[in-house]
């Protein structure tokens, strides 16, 4: 059981390395406070590819699985969280026109009210206060991430009801759930432009050369976290994961200093709160460490 008067947090992710991709330095700063965070992994990406080309032998291939896992203890210890899984096969990402089936037994094809149950668990145990999640369109069109989306917002409103799942504990209400709001526009562009100013080659030519003015999100953004200088945290967990990212590759190729200047937040949209907090915010507890006791 969590114990009372800390600040408890909730990532609820699809694979290992989406913690470290999305919200890591937000989470790495937390911790430093005295937060105690955990970190939901729904599936152990088991299907992924290899997207390191170092890393990229018969070997790694051969135990992907258990290297996976290996790689999320890594992650883990750096970020200083505390971290499970929930036992969900990774799905893969289907390719081609038309896309195949999903394969039998996957994540993605879980009913819904069963693929919540071990969240539902989690969050009756862990007790957080706050809850981190991907929006409706899973941050990116990944059948993990749309569903762990789902699981995640039916599990904030069934953790906290005694009729439901009576089995998996003492019922506990999360008081905010969060989007990541990652890929902005206005982020991509300044990002962009302060690269560029800085005499390097940006990796985001082509994105906005393409990007669709009407699909950005920054009109969502509630909440941005100052965490500039938890960067080389999240950059030093992202490289833990060493299958999935290429240290030489786009990740890294905006120095550090100019990322600290251009954006040093992480940006969020505030999905459900059953607490006062009017937007915009600067902390994913807004309205919640100013009651009078924290359970």
């Amino acid at each position: 059981m969590s114990e009372p008067d800390q600040l408890r947090l909730l990532a609820v992710h699809a694979h290992p390395d989406d913690e470290s991709s999305k919200g890591a330095a937000t989470m790495a700063k937390y911790v430093a406070e005295g937060v105690r965070v955990m970190v939901a992994t729904c599936t152990g990406g088991e299907r992924g590819s290899v997207l390191n080309p170092a890393m990229d032998r018969p070997e790694v291939w051969e135990r992907m699985a258990e290297i996976r896992t290996e790689e999320m203890a890594k992650a883990r210890e750096i970020l200083g969280v505390e971290q499970e899984f929930l036992g969900f096969v990774d799905s893969g990402l289907p390719e081609g026109d038309p896309l195949p089936p999903l394969p039998e037994g996957c994540f993605a094809l879980v009913p819904l009210e069963e693929a919540a149950a071990p969240l539902v668990e989690l969050i009756r145990r862990f007790r957080p206060h706050v809850m981190t999640t991907y929006d409706e369109r899973g941050g990116y069109p990944h059948p993990d991430h749309i569903k762990t989306h789902d699981i995640s917002v039916y599990a904030f409103e069934a953790a906290g009801d005694p009729e439901r799942y009576p089995d998996l504990g003492e019922p506990w209400q999360v008081s905010k759930l969060y989007y990541h709001m990652s890929f902005t526009l206005p982020r991509t562009k300044a990002l962009h432009e302060a690269v560029l100013a800085s005499g390097g080659e940006s990796p985001y030519t082509e994105w906005l050369a393409n990007w669709d003015p009407e699909k950005d999100i920054s009109h969502r953004v509630t909440t941005q976290v100052a965490c500039g200088e938890y960067f080389p945290v999240r950059d030093a967990a992202l490289i833990a994961h060493a299958t999935q990212i290429d240290p030489t590759g786009r990740w890294f190729s905006v120095p550090l200093d100019v990322q600290t200047h251009a954006w040093p937040t992480e940006d969020y949209e505030l999905a459900r709160s059953l607490v006062d907090s009017p937007a915009p915010e600067d902390d994913l507890f807004a309205g919640i460490r100013s009651s009078a006791e924290i359970a």
